[in-house]
């Protein structure tokens, strides 16, 4: 009978670490900011069917980079997770907190388990506050950690670049129109240091607004809203996407079945 192969816990664990690491850098990038009113979502995405932003509950947004697949299961068992928490207590007790401790647990347990390969995700979950004090972002690497992150936060593709430019840029107080041109700049600059046009039918954006009267503050901005704010903001969006100043599915928000995916 031969000898099983041996290799070290810690080396295991290194190579799931650096499988998952890969996977996630195949994906396009994504920003979440805050600003003045609320936290905005920007990320290329040349799809108009696979999301990479989606609403959670009342003030909760979730974003993803990675394989859809796997993170559209966390996605969908998240809205399950605050549906049922909502209904059985209070809709109050539905928090980013509780939501990101829920997908550290499945994220943690999947990455450390031996019968099933890692996830190739990177999570974000943002909530918004009654003042900007009080918004929360947390930020869950494919191993099930939480970081919890203040003003910007880059998931996907070449993030460390992305999150050190909106480090040296960012700042507290910023308008829509700003806070979504930084973004646009932080994502048009490439590995190699240049900078590409990213006109606005290729862009994703969906905000957590605080000053909606709506109790569901999550909302998709695009079509010529999105163009108006690019062009406010000094940005070239160019034209593209459909008509309407509001993206808004009826008066209560974005209906919570739309996937929020990222495409490879």
């Amino acid at each position: 009978m031969s000898t099983p192969f041996y290799v070290s816990p810690q080396q295991a664990m290194a190579d799931r670490a650096e499988y998952a690491r890969k996977g996630i850098a195949r994906g396009r990038s994504l920003v979440v900011l805050q600003y003045a009113d609320g936290i905005v979502f920007v990320g290329e995405n040349p799809s108009r069917a696979l999301h990479k932003f989606s609403e959670i509950y009342d003030r909760i947004g979730f974003a993803a980079a990675g394989k859809y697949n796997e993170y559209e299961n966390l996605r969908i068992g998240g809205v399950r997770y605050a549906d049922l928490r909502g209904y059985t207590y209070d809709r109050g007790d539905v928090t980013a907190r509780g939501l990101a401790n829920v997908y550290a647990q499945t994220l943690g347990t999947i990455f450390s388990s031996v019968g099933e390969k890692p996830y190739e995700v990177e999570l974000v979950v943002a909530e918004v506050g009654e003042t900007p004090e009080q918004d929360q972002i947390y930020r869950l690497p494919h191993d099930g950690s939480i970081v919890d992150e203040h003003g910007s936060v880059a998931v996907g593709g070449n993030a460390e670049q992305i999150s050190g430019y909106l480090d040296q840029r960012h700042r507290d107080g910023m308008t829509l129109a700003e806070a979504l041109k930084l973004a646009v700049q932080a994502l048009s600059r490439d590995t190699n240091g240049s900078e590409r046009e990213i006109p606005a039918e290729r862009l994703e954006v969906a905000v957590l607004d605080r000053t909606r009267p709506q109790k569901r503050k999550f909302k998709r901005i695009e079509g010529r809203q999105l163009v108006r704010l690019l062009e406010a903001a000094g940005g070239s969006g160019g034209s593209g996407g459909s008509d309407g100043p509001d993206s808004s599915d009826g008066p209560d928000g974005p209906d919570k079945t739309r996937s929020g995916g990222d495409v490879e």
